[in-house]
């Protein structure tokens, strides 16, 4: 039986950021679906995981995480002979990859965040859309992509010639705003569009997603 258990939701881009990086590893784990319309993000085992009641948690033996990003440098470090290279032992290396984590988590996150809510929530919430908020959303994106145009220049991947975690946190957001109106923000920049589809063509985000 798999140690490592992944407690989400098939839609969660936070769980499919975890699913992706498992994949990339080739590790076997245990996927729980949480049912929101029960409750069951706010009861056991869930809520012992994660306190603040919300999809995600994860374990692996007696190690219990709940935010994706962490459990994502857990696994690339705690598992860094399997599967694909996610991190590097170069400092320096390992310096440009922190620093491109540190962008997604800051910078494109932040934007993106707005984006997905107005474009994707609203819609199956049956929410009024703002489309000023999407305007400003998609402006705030523009710039982001605009230094990662001059990056990915210069650059393979946002972490240097290999993928790494800094592009991989990204795949599941890009591939929500790729199927709206936004992949224009995407398509019009010359290295953005092919980084892009790189990271979606990967048989680790196709695995996590079952396509």
């Amino acid at each position: 039986m798999a140690t490592i258990k992944v407690y989400g939701h098939p839609f969660s881009p936070a769980a499919r950021r975890v699913l992706v990086c498992l994949a990339e590893k080739d590790l076997d784990y245990e996927n729980i679906t949480i049912d929101f319309s029960t409750g069951q993000h706010k009861k056991e085992p869930l809520i012992s995981i994660n306190p603040f009641g919300q999809v995600l948690g994860f374990e692996d033996g007696d190690l219990k995480l709940f935010e994706s990003r962490a459990i994502t440098r857990y696994i690339a470090h705690a598992y860094a002979d399997k599967g694909t290279p996610l991190i590097s032992d170069d400092p320096k290396k390992m310096a440009i990859i922190g620093l491109w984590l540190e962008v997604e988590s800051q910078k494109f996150d932040a934007a993106v965040q707005k984006l997905s809510y107005e474009i994707l929530v609203k819609p199956m919430k049956r929410m009024a859309v703002d489309e000023g908020v999407i305007e400003q959303g998609q402006a705030e994106l523009a710039a982001v992509l605009d230094v990662y145009e001059t990056r990915l220049a210069n650059s393979k991947y946002l972490g240097g010639e290999d993928f790494s975690l800094a592009d991989l946190h990204h795949i599941p957001i890009i591939a929500n705003l790729l199927n709206t109106k936004v992949k224009a923000v995407f398509e019009s920049r010359p290295c953005v569009a092919p980084w892009a589809a790189t990271l979606l063509a990967r048989p680790s985000w196709k695995k996590a997603t079952g396509a």
